[in-house]
C-alpha cells in the first residue's frame, strides 16, 4: 500500500470562511468536544477518532520520540482517546508505554493492542509481553490480529476479560480475502469489537461485515480510512469540492474520515498520526456534520471519477 504524501495533503486545505481552522483556532482552543459513539456491550463511548501507531517504532533517543510525544500530548489534549497498537508494529508498544508513562495520562485512554500467535501458549505470553510494554495492568481491548490463530486467542481473550486485564473483545482484518471468515466468526462468537478497512477506495467492507456489526450490537473500528493513497495522488493540488463545506469540511483527510465515519455502523476510525499538525488536521474531522447519504453517494461519484 503505497503511504500518502502528507505535505500533499496539507495542500488540499481550502480556506471555506466559516470552517474551523487547524492549529490555533482548533477545538482545543474553543472547548469544543469530539463527537463520541457508544460500544453496544459494554454502554461506555469513546471519541470517534483514534490513534493508529504502526509508525512509533522509533529507537529510544529522546530526538527519535519527541515528535511522537508531541502527537500523544497533542491528541489527548484535544479530546482523543482509543490508541490502538500491536507487537507487529515493532517497538511501538514499548514507546507508547514510555509516552504515556511520561505524560500520564493512561486514565484518559483506551488502549488497544493484538495478539498474533497460533499456538496458546505463545499467545498467552504475547499478550503477557504487551501488558509489560505498555506498562499497564490491563489493556481497554485486545484483538487477534487479521484473525491469526483465533480459535485459541478468541477463548483466552474472554478469559483475560473475566480476570480483569482485556475490557473488551474484538478481531481484525484489513484484507478482503479474510472477510467470510470474519464474518462466521462474528455470527458465532460476537465479539465486543471488530477491526476493518473502509474507506472511498475500499468499500467492499460495507456490503456485509458493517451491516452485521449493527445488527449484532458490534463496535467497528474502521482501519485504513484513507485507502491505498490513490485519492491523495489523484487530487494534486486541486481545492475540495464547494459542497464539502456542507458536512464542515477543510483538507482532503476530513473528507476521508468524514465518509468512513458516516457510515452508521463506524464506531472510531483510526488515522495513523505522527505528527502534532497531523493530529490537528485529522481530529477536525470529530467535529460538526457528518455527509448524509446523498452527500456520501456524491463523495463516492467523486472519487470514481478521479
Amino acid at each position: 500500500m503505497k503511504t500518502f504524501n502528507r505535505r500533499e495533503f496539507g495542500q488540499g486545505v481550502v480556506g471555506l470562511g466559516a470552517l474551523t481552522a487547524l492549529g490555533s483556532a482548533s477545538a482545543a482552543a474553543d472547548g469544543r468536544k469530539l463527537a463520541e459513539r457508544q460500544i453496544p456491550s459494554s454502554g461506555e463511548t469513546v471519541p470517534i477518532v483514534g490513534l493508529g501507531t504502526n509508525r512509533y517504532s522509533v529507537e529510544e533517543d529522546a530526538a527519535s520520540r519527541a515528535p511522537l510525544k508531541a502527537a500523544l500530548a497533542r491528541f489527548h489534549e484535544l479530546g482523543g482517546a482509543l490508541i490502538d497498537t500491536a507487537p507487529m508494529y515493532g517497538r511501538s508498544e514499548t514507546v507508547l508505554g514510555d509516552l504515556i508513562a511520561e505524560l500520564d495520562i493512561r486514565a484518559d485512554l483506551f488502549v488497544a493492542t493484538k495478539v498474533d500467535r497460533n499456538d496458546v501458549t505463545e499467545a498467552e505470553a504475547q499478550m503477557k509481553a504487551s501488558l509489560d510494554k505498555l506498562k499497564v495492568d490491563y489493556v481497554d481491548l485486545m484483538q487477534v490480529h487479521n484473525l491469526i490463530g483465533w480459535r485459541d486467542s478468541l477463548p483466552l481473550i474472554r478469559n483475560w476479560k473475566a480476570e480483569g486485564k482485556a475490557r473488551h473483545v474484538g478481531i481484525t482484518t484489513h484484507r478482503a480475502s479474510q472477510y467470510a471468515e470474519m464474518e462466521r466468526i462474528m455470527r458465532q462468537h460476537e465479539p465486543d469489537f471488530i477491526q476493518v478497512n473502509y474507506s472511498l477506495e475500499q468499500r467492499e467492507s460495507a456490503e456485509r461485515l458493517l451491516p452485521l456489526a449493527a445488527d449484532l450490537g458490534i463496535a467497528v473500528i474502521i482501519n485504513r480510512a484513507f485507502g491505498g493513497g490513490r485519492i491523495f495522488n489523484s487530487v494534486g493540488n486541486r481545492p475540495l469540492p464547494e459542497w464539502a463545506a456542507e458536512f464542515d469540511c477543510s483538507s482532503w483527510a476530513q473528507f476521508l474520515l468524514k465518509y468512513a465515519l458516516s457510515h452508521p455502523a463506524a464506531t472510531v476510525a483510526i488515522p495513523g498520526m505522527s505528527k502534532a499538525r497531523h493530529v490537528d488536521d485529522n481530529l477536525e474531522a470529530g467535529h460538526g456534520a457528518m455527509p448524509n447519504p446523498e452527500q456520501r453517494a456524491m463523495q463516492e461519484r467523486f472519487f470514481d471519477e478521479l
